[in-house]
This record gives C-alpha cells, structure tokens and sequence, in this order.
C-alpha cells in the first residue's frame, strides 16, 4: 500500500504558499482602506475608491494598453527566436557552433546597466526614442531564452524523430515547426511567462526610453509616490491593479507549465 503524504509534508507547503500570497493580500488589504497605518488585517470597503484615485491620477489605461503591447510582443519574440537558436544550437551541426554558444551565454554576464547609454545613442539615432520600438526591439531575444530553449531541446526532442522528419520529406523549418515546436511547450510557456513578468516589471529602460506622455505600466506607477507625501493606499492599489495582468498570464500558461513538470521530457 502507498503512503500518503502526511503533515510533514503539507504542513510546510501549505506554510509557503501562505507566506507567498501574503504580500499580494496586505497590498489588498492597505488598498481597500484609507492609510496603511490603519489597515486592518481584513479588506476594507474603499478598494474601487482608490482605484478610481489611480485613474483620475496617473494616464492608466494608456499606460496599460503600452505594457500589453510591449510585453507581449517582447513575449512572442523571445519564445519564438530563443526556440529557434536554441534548436539550431542543440541539433544542428555548422562551423563555429561551440564558440557562438560561449558567446551568446558570456553576455548574461554583461550588466544592464552599461549599455544604457550607447543604447539610447542607438535608438536616438534610429529616431525611436519616446517610442514602443526602443522597448521592444532591444528586447526582442535573450541570451537567457537561447540558453534555456537549447538546454531543453537537447533531451525533448530525439535525434531519432528529426531523423524520421528529414527521410519523410520534409524541410528543416517544417521539422521544426512540426516536431521541435509541439515537443518543447511545456519549456516555452515557461520562458513566455518568465520574459512576460520581466519585461512587464522592467522599469530602467523604458524610464529612460520613453516620455511622461508614453509611459508604460511601472514608470505610470512612480508617478504615484512621487510627491512630497506617499498615500500608501493610493501606491498599492495601483500596485495590485498592474499585478492582474501577469496572474492572468499565469492562468493562460499555467497547465504547460504543469505539463512540463509531469510530463518531461519526450520519450522516443
């Protein structure tokens, strides 16, 4: 007979998701009442109240609509052309291969924050600044998401099955579109909402990228503790209202990330 997990193992895990949603609960909470000092531990009744505050306070909905827009196209992309490098990576045999690689991995090293500048030189010179191109375009594809994708496709996708592919006729793209693509979901969905938080919770760039008239989500959201006194209640409920989106995404990607987990990797 199979034991079943007792206390000592749900007892822990049900402490961690507890102390996991516990931040994005108070932020609740302090949002639906006047002052943070105040707040009960129970939700007030002035949540809308406050939303409506944000509204009237910061341009929100063009803010957004800019957000969407800039991380899910970012999103799309990065899943897109990392699987694509990854899988020229992981099964593909060309000259220069192994030292491309080191390359593409040694600029996860490169901090950020050093090519700001010459970065903004780029796209003021392409006439992109104070665009949603000079948040996208640089953020297109990462070196984390070819990394990721190729690590992945080493074991998910058999040789065997390319192989197979290429003796039925078909093209390297369609072998990659109709092998490689529907073996590596579970992966992609979880690069898709890895680079979807990220480039939704990006705030350097596009602060220093965009304008106060085209701003997106987090740059809106500094606008709202800007002033000589923060209302608490007026910052998190703005906070909580940006959160909805990526719990969202989640929702969407949440069932291959949990495919991935069970499934791995495909067995030939």
């Amino acid at each position: 007979m199979v034991k079943r997990p007792g206390f000592a193992v749900y007892g822990p895990l049900i402490a961690f998701i507890l102390g996991s949603a516990f931040p994005f609960y108070w932020s609740f909470v302090v949002a639906s009442n006047d002052d943070a000092a105040d707040a009960p531990l129970l939700p007030g009744g002035k949540f809308f109240t406050n939303a409506a505050r944000v509204f009237d306070t910061i341009p929100f909905w063009k803010a957004l609509g800019n957000s969407i827009i800039v991380s899910g196209t970012v999103t799309l992309s990065v899943v897109l052309l990392s699987t694509l490098a990854g899988f020229a990576f992981a099964k593909l045999r060309f000259k220069g291969r192994g030292p491309l690689l080191v390359f593409v991995v040694a600029t996860l090293a490169v901090p950020t924050q050093l090519g700001i500048i010459p970065l903004y030189m780029a796209m003021a010179e392409f006439g992109w600044s104070g665009t949603l191109g000079a948040v996208i375009v640089p953020n297109l594809i990462t070196a984390f998401g070819v990394f990721w994708m190729r690590q992945y496709i080493v074991d998910a996708v058999p040789d065997e099955l390319i192989e197979a592919a290429r003796m039925d006729g078909c093209s390297m793209l369609r072998t990659f579109w109709h092998v490689c693509l529907p073996a590596v979901r579970p992966a992609a969905a979880m690069l898709g909402v890895f680079t979807f938080m990220m480039s939704w919770n990006d705030f350097l760039w596009p602060l220093v990228a965009l304008n106060a008239e085209n701003p997106t989500m987090q740059v809106a959201l500094e606008k709202l503790q800007s002033g000589y006194y923060v209302d608490n209640s007026l910052v998190l409920a703005g906070t909580t209202l940006a959160t909805v989106p990526i719990l969202l995404v989640f929702l969407v990607l949440g069932r291959q990330i949990v495919a991935g987990i069970m499934q791995g990797a495909v067995k030939g």
